[in-house]
């Protein structure tokens, strides 16, 4: 029956697994058995976004397992830490420290360790220790994981872990490796694709289109997105969809960031997930900073960087230190400063030299701070972290403009409101027209459509989500098969929906589709996200 049960839990069955796990643990079990039930409750409860309920179910079936198998034991230790981070204090206060606590007494790893034993004594050192202490182990960890892409049944065993796939992306964000970051979450996403592995595949899409969101692709990451959302309504299981409020965000769109927003904080507090809290402060510092509201930007940012989540350092920092320059606030822009030259002290990645050379040009002057603010463009443009490479060209464009230099203003600017505004991250992109105005120069404001396919133009029907989604599919070059595996529909359905499209666009065959789906933002038949 325990087989049973975690084949319905591999498959994404998740309440299925749970009516078998009822009848598995009414039975007579040993030791080893009753300890492999209170696991995979707790893998259940994670997937099912139960943050109070599944770090205490994965931390009680580690300490099950220490006496019985050490490498199960470690696997659960990891898991549970993870989930107790995910959690955070609306778990349990100190549920996190003691998680890690019991990870540090757990069974010694195997000789040669695993990338998940490398793993759970670094997570382990970062909270006991401090991030000094855990570098070296995470930078390991981290080489282990990327050596698995090399090991296709390896790698899909390191789908089934909880803390695995949660660590796998935290880690590469706490080490400001951005290649490392697209590499794993993109390597993921195709190991949950090749598996049929629905819930996987979901956390996986959420994890890359995070990626896609700081390289400033958009429209990539709303594809993700929808994808997610598509899984959810096939499986019935909730969508993870933390970045459909990271997306509004980033797009700037202050009704629909808001409402998204406020509904995660309701969804993490009901369900005991804080870190869904830390996504939401994170959201909106970024929402305000786009729009000028640097206050408001600055209360969300300081929430999320003095929780000091896993991961959420590289993202809570800048924000924090953008919106206290633009309040006058020195003594906090300096306190992110100050957390992030420890990182680079023994992490000195592009992406994190260029932002604390931004931080560093916040609190200069004169010439220091533009020799600083072109060491964070150079460093930035190395680490491919578009959208903070554009955000760095505006902030050097205010500033030489407020330096009086409107000639050397204006080439900044253009250039951050040309890279922004292709992004669609229509706030910055806003914020930077008007500085270039204030210059002098004229900038037409964009209208964006609504939708903005040819059928709106014709007066037609718009594009359906799904509709969108095979669209792109097929233009990609993918088959109906392939497409319907990749959206969990059968292939007569999207036969359907492509005629649907044909029609709607005006078009006859999938070969016409690059004149209605081309790559150009600003073509008015670029579909609209």
């Amino acid at each position: 029956m325990l087989a049973a049960a975690q084949a319905k839990y591999h498959a994404g069955a998740l309440d299925a697994a749970l009516e078998l796990l009822v009848v598995a643990g009414a039975g007579p079990l040993d030791a080893l058995r009753a300890a492999q039930v209170e696991h995979l409750r707790g893998q259940i409860a994670f997937d099912q976004q139960r943050g109070t309920a599944a770090p205490r179910l994965l931390l009680s079936a580690a300490r099950l397992l220490d006496p019985l198998d050490a490498s199960l034991a470690r696997e659960a230790h990891l898991e549970a830490l993870m989930a107790a981070i995910w959690a955070g204090d609306l778990g349990r206060p100190g549920g996190v420290r003691e998680a890690a606590e019991a990870a540090l007494a757990a069974p010694p790893a195997p000789d040669p360790p695993r990338a998940a034993d490398v793993l759970l004594d670094a997570f382990a050192l970062r909270f006991t220790h401090g991030y000094a202490a855990a570098a070296p182990a995470l930078t390991r960890a981290l080489e282990l994981l990327l050596a698995l892409d090399s090991s296709p049944s390896e790698a899909r065993r390191w789908l089934w872990l909880v803390g695995a796939r949660s660590a796998s992306t935290l880690i590469a964000v706490e080490l400001w490796d951005f290649e490392s970051w697209q590499a794993l979450t993109a390597g993921q996403v195709q190991a949950a694709r090749d598996a049929g592995a629905f819930v996987r595949l979901q956390f996986a899409l959420t994890y890359l289109a995070r990626a896609h969101l700081l390289a400033g692709e958009l429209a990539a990451a709303a594809e993700l997105l929808d994808e997610d959302q598509l899984i959810a309504d096939a499986t019935g299981n909730p969508p993870v969809a933390i970045d459909a409020m990271m997306l509004a965000a980033w797009r700037g769109r202050e009704l629909e960031a808001a409402e998204v927003i406020e509904a995660t904080v309701e969804k993490a507090t009901a369900r005991g997930f804080g870190m869904l809290v830390d996504f939401a402060d994170h959201a909106s510092a970024v929402l305000y900073n786009g729009l000028g509201r640097h206050d408001a930007a600055r209360d969300a940012a300081r929430r999320a960087f003095e929780r000091d989540q896993l991961g959420f350092g590289p993202f809570s920092a800048p924000e924090l230190a953008e919106a206290a320059s633009r309040t006058g606030d020195a003594a906090l822009v300096r306190a992110a400063l100050e957390w992030l030259s420890e990182r680079t002290r023994v992490i000195p990645t592009e992406w994190a030299l260029g932002i604390q050379a931004r931080l560093r040009a916040l609190l200069s002057e004169g010439q220091s701070a533009e020799r600083l603010y072109c060491e964070s463009i150079d460093r930035l443009g190395r680490a491919r972290v578009r959208a903070e490479l554009a955000r760095s060209h505006l902030l050097y464009g205010e500033w030489l403009r407020r330096q009086n230099r409107r000639v050397d203003a204006r080439e900044q600017l253009r250039t951050a409101h040309g890279m922004l505004d292709t992004m669609g991250m229509e706030a910055f992109a806003e914020r930077a027209r008007r500085e270039l105005v204030a210059t002098g120069e004229t900038v037409r404001k964009r209208v964006r459509q609504a939708v903005g396919t040819r059928a709106d133009e014709a007066g037609g029907d718009a594009l359906t989500a799904q509709e969108a989604q095979v669209a792109r599919l097929a233009y990609e070059g993918l088959s109906n098969p392939e497409i319907s595996t990749r959206l969990f529909i059968s292939p007569r359905t999207v036969q359907y929906h492509l005629r649907k499209v044909f029609t709607k666009l005006d078009i006859s065959s999938r070969g016409q589709l690059h004149r209605v789906l081309p790559g150009d933002p600003d073509h008015p038949a670029t579909l609209d996200r």
